[in-house]
């Protein structure tokens, strides 16, 4: 681990994942010196490449510590030195592999965090939350209340998958802990929709997946589903306003766009890329069929409590204390893509 400390260095967790690779990013332009978790320290030397590919040779305004959710040891000299965390480490990705338990490992990661950055006199934590956080009790065959920032899911409400619980309970462990901290320590929460952006390295995230599959043909119909989304820019721009502005201290932030159905994805991607219009279906996956196929896959188990439910966020928040403005999803969808095909990825 690299020796810098000052009042602009700012820890991110879980430096070899897609929102944490930006989230680097956008904080060495930002002027910030930057040390990153990583489970084991060997990967990074592809982290940092992929990093300087964006922003130039960075030298020790980037450096490394090894620590593992899971586990105590390496978070109180991962956060030592450092003004700010950024929390946006996962033990999972985005998918419900039956059988798993995606709670514990969230919720226990997210303390450790808490307790070693309390510990060290950390000014402030920002976690990264999910839209899935933020849900009214389903309202079936019937329109979705708006959901805000004093909305929180019932993680007990039948056809909520583990993934969306793990997010449910590791926000709220957070909130019992800063409650009870007496450090002085501040949290700020984001909760996000889908993550679409630009392809940082050639490893493609679960969200931008659907993007690429999409595009090379691989999806034989549309499931009746559909996302709220969040650019992968403007979220790390979220995240930084979180962190620096007075006025964020222990919120929570909606970071959301609009609402595309599966359908209108694919509308957007064959009118941004007509030469690849025949790849991409406009037929619609029977509901029966999907319910089927999640007895026996993970991704249609994942998709399920979503099946023909339209959800919509209230961001103004985030606008009215931040200035923060998402774009639109379809303009996310088509940003996305791009990179995708530059890189020969979809």
């Amino acid at each position: 681990m690299s020796d810098i400390e000052g009042e602009n260095v700012v820890l991110v967790t879980g430096g070899s994942g897609y929102l944490a690779g930006w989230m680097i990013v956008g904080l060495l332009r930002k002027g910030f010196s930057v040390r990153t978790t990583l489970r084991e320290l060997g990967k990074q030397a592809v982290v940092r490449g992929a990093i300087e590919k964006q922003v130039g040779g960075v030298g020790d305004r980037l450096s490394f510590a090894k620590a593992d959710l899971l586990r105590d040891e390496g978070w109180m000299q991962a956060v030592q030195g450092c003004r700010y965390v950024v929390h946006v480490a996962s033990p999972m990705g985005q998918a419900d592999p039956k059988g798993t338990d995606l709670v514990g490992p969230a919720r226990e990661g997210t303390l450790r965090v808490l307790k070693a950055a309390s510990a060290s006199g950390v000014e402030r934590v920002v976690c990264t939350s999910s839209g899935f956080a933020a849900q009214a009790r389903t309202v079936r065959g019937g329109m979705q209340p708006v959901a805000d920032e004093t909305t929180w899911t019932d993680p007990d409400e039948k056809g909520i998958g583990e993934y969306a619980r793990s997010k449910i309970l590791a926000e709220r462990a957070a909130w019992a802990f800063i409650r009870d901290d007496t450090s002085g320590m501040t949290l700020s929460t984001i909760l996000p929709g889908l993550i679409l952006g630009g392809a940082m390295t050639k490893t493609v995230s679960p969200s931008l997946e659907i993007v690429a599959r999409l595009l090379a043909g691989k999806v034989p119909a549309l499931p009746h589903v559909g996302f709220c989304m969040t650019d992968v820019q403007d979220l790390v721009e979220l995240h930084i306003r979180a962190m620096t502005s007075p006025d964020a201290a222990n919120q929570r932030f909606i970071g959301v766009g609009d609402f595309l159905w599966f359908s209108e994805i694919a509308e957007a991607l064959k009118k941004a890329f007509p030469d690849r219009s025949a790849r991409i279906p406009t037929k619609r996956v029977p509901s029966w069929l999907m319910r089927l196929s999640a007895l026996f896959k993970d991704e249609a188990r994942f998709m399920l409590p979503m099946l023909g439910i339209r959800r919509e966020f209230d961001a103004s928040k985030a606008a009215m204390l931040l200035q923060w403005t998402p774009r639109p999803s379809r303009d996310a969808v088509v940003r996305c893509a791009t990179s995708l095909i530059d890189r020969g990825l979809a």
